[in-house]
Protein backbone atom coordinates (compact mmCIF):
# COMPACT_ATOMS: atom_id res chain seq x y z
CA UNK A 1 0.00 0.00 0.00
CA UNK A 2 2.95 2.37 0.87
CA UNK A 3 5.66 1.01 -0.61
CA UNK A 4 6.07 3.39 -3.81
CA UNK A 5 6.99 5.81 -0.53
CA UNK A 6 9.90 4.04 0.99
CA UNK A 7 13.00 6.53 0.97
CA UNK A 8 10.95 9.72 -0.11
CA UNK A 9 11.44 12.51 1.82
CA UNK A 10 9.92 15.69 2.33
CA UNK A 11 11.17 19.23 1.24
CA UNK A 12 13.66 20.49 4.65
CA UNK A 13 11.75 22.77 6.55
CA UNK A 14 13.25 25.25 9.44
CA UNK A 15 11.96 25.55 12.92
CA UNK A 16 13.04 27.91 15.50
CA UNK A 17 13.76 25.87 19.24
CA UNK A 18 12.04 28.82 21.10
CA UNK A 19 12.41 29.72 24.48
CA UNK A 20 8.18 30.20 25.03
CA UNK A 21 7.40 27.52 23.15
CA UNK A 22 9.99 24.93 25.35
CA UNK A 23 9.09 26.62 28.90
CA UNK A 24 4.96 25.90 27.43
CA UNK A 25 5.92 22.28 26.33
CA UNK A 26 7.53 21.67 29.62
CA UNK A 27 5.12 22.99 31.31
CA UNK A 28 2.22 20.98 29.32
CA UNK A 29 4.41 17.61 30.07
CA UNK A 30 4.91 18.03 33.96
CA UNK A 31 8.66 18.44 33.85
CA UNK A 32 10.11 22.33 34.51
CA UNK A 33 12.97 21.12 34.70
CA UNK A 34 15.31 24.08 35.38
CA UNK A 35 17.81 23.32 32.67
CA UNK A 36 14.36 23.76 30.22
CA UNK A 37 13.55 27.14 31.73
CA UNK A 38 15.67 28.85 33.81
CA UNK A 39 17.67 30.77 31.98
CA UNK A 40 20.34 31.21 34.95
CA UNK A 41 20.54 27.38 35.19
CA UNK A 42 21.18 26.89 31.72
CA UNK A 43 24.00 29.42 31.23
CA UNK A 44 26.11 27.51 34.08
CA UNK A 45 25.18 24.24 32.64
CA UNK A 46 27.36 21.93 30.64
CA UNK A 47 25.34 23.24 27.57
CA UNK A 48 25.84 27.01 28.42
CA UNK A 49 22.38 27.08 27.26
CA UNK A 50 19.01 25.94 28.33
CA UNK A 51 17.88 22.59 25.99
CA UNK A 52 14.64 21.35 25.11
CA UNK A 53 12.98 18.14 26.38
CA UNK A 54 13.55 15.03 24.23
CA UNK A 55 10.27 14.91 23.23
CA UNK A 56 10.06 18.65 22.36
CA UNK A 57 10.43 17.77 18.62
CA UNK A 58 7.37 16.68 18.27
CA UNK A 59 6.36 20.01 18.10
CA UNK A 60 7.89 20.63 14.46
CA UNK A 61 7.21 20.95 11.47
CA UNK A 62 8.39 18.55 8.82
CA UNK A 63 6.82 19.46 5.62
CA UNK A 64 5.27 16.85 3.53
CA UNK A 65 5.93 14.56 0.96
CA UNK A 66 4.24 14.48 -2.57
CA UNK A 67 1.10 12.65 -2.15
CA UNK A 68 1.34 10.99 0.70
CA UNK A 69 -1.87 11.22 2.69
CA UNK A 70 -2.26 9.50 5.82
CA UNK A 71 -6.38 10.03 7.27
CA UNK A 72 -6.41 11.87 10.77
CA UNK A 73 -8.55 9.53 12.56
CA UNK A 74 -8.14 5.26 12.88
CA UNK A 75 -4.48 5.08 12.93
CA UNK A 76 -2.90 3.86 15.91
CA UNK A 77 0.60 4.82 17.20
CA UNK A 78 2.73 2.06 17.50
CA UNK A 79 5.95 3.41 18.84
CA UNK A 80 8.57 5.92 18.57
CA UNK A 81 12.13 6.54 19.76
CA UNK A 82 14.20 9.28 19.93
CA UNK A 83 18.11 9.20 19.08
CA UNK A 84 20.23 12.36 19.87
CA UNK A 85 23.31 13.26 18.57
CA UNK A 86 23.52 16.31 21.28
CA UNK A 87 20.81 18.21 22.93
CA UNK A 88 18.12 21.00 21.21
CA UNK A 89 19.34 24.14 22.58
CA UNK A 90 17.20 27.02 23.09
CA UNK A 91 17.42 29.66 20.16
CA UNK A 92 18.71 27.47 17.58
CA UNK A 93 16.97 27.37 14.16
CA UNK A 94 17.48 23.73 12.57
CA UNK A 95 16.39 22.16 9.43
CA UNK A 96 13.80 18.97 9.72
CA UNK A 97 12.21 16.50 7.20
CA UNK A 98 10.61 13.43 7.54
CA UNK A 99 11.55 10.11 5.49
CA UNK A 100 10.04 6.76 4.75
CA UNK A 101 11.38 4.51 5.95
CA UNK A 102 9.48 1.18 5.74
CA UNK A 103 6.10 0.06 5.10
CA UNK A 104 5.06 -3.86 5.58
CA UNK A 105 1.68 -5.78 6.38
CA UNK A 106 0.93 -8.63 9.07
CA UNK A 107 -2.28 -10.47 9.50
CA UNK A 108 -3.79 -9.75 12.57
CA UNK A 109 -7.14 -10.74 14.15
CA UNK A 110 -9.09 -8.35 12.55
CA UNK A 111 -7.33 -8.45 9.07
CA UNK A 112 -4.30 -7.09 7.83
CA UNK A 113 -2.51 -4.51 9.71
CA UNK A 114 -0.19 -2.27 8.04
CA UNK A 115 2.90 -1.03 9.54
CA UNK A 116 4.52 2.39 8.23
CA UNK A 117 8.17 3.66 9.84
CA UNK A 118 8.79 7.00 9.66
CA UNK A 119 11.79 8.61 10.57
CA UNK A 120 11.87 12.70 11.30
CA UNK A 121 15.26 14.32 11.53
CA UNK A 122 16.34 17.78 12.70
CA UNK A 123 19.92 19.09 11.48
CA UNK A 124 21.83 22.08 12.20
CA UNK A 125 22.53 25.00 9.75
CA UNK A 126 25.75 22.77 9.05
CA UNK A 127 23.95 20.21 7.95
CA UNK A 128 24.89 17.60 10.66
CA UNK A 129 22.33 15.47 12.68
CA UNK A 130 20.76 16.96 15.84
CA UNK A 131 18.24 13.88 16.32
CA UNK A 132 15.83 11.15 14.65
CA UNK A 133 12.88 10.08 15.97
CA UNK A 134 11.71 6.93 14.47
CA UNK A 135 7.73 6.14 14.60
CA UNK A 136 5.97 3.21 13.55
CA UNK A 137 2.11 4.05 12.50
CA UNK A 138 -0.27 0.68 12.20
CA UNK A 139 -2.72 1.25 9.70
CA UNK A 140 -6.15 -1.34 10.83
CA UNK A 141 -7.84 -3.01 8.19
CA UNK A 142 -10.21 -0.40 8.29
CA UNK A 143 -8.31 2.41 7.32
CA UNK A 144 -6.62 0.51 4.62
CA UNK A 145 -10.31 0.11 2.83
CA UNK A 146 -11.26 3.78 2.89
CA UNK A 147 -7.40 4.63 1.51
CA UNK A 148 -7.63 2.62 -0.98
CA UNK A 149 -10.93 3.91 -2.30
Amino acid sequence: MFESYIGKRSTPTRNAVERGAVRKFAEAIGDPHPLYVDEDTGKSSFYGGNIAPPTFPRVFNYGSIEGFHLPNVGLIHGEQSFHYERPLKVGETIQCYTEIKDYYEREGTGGKLGFLVIDDVGEDSRGERIFTSQAIVIITEEVRKRLSK
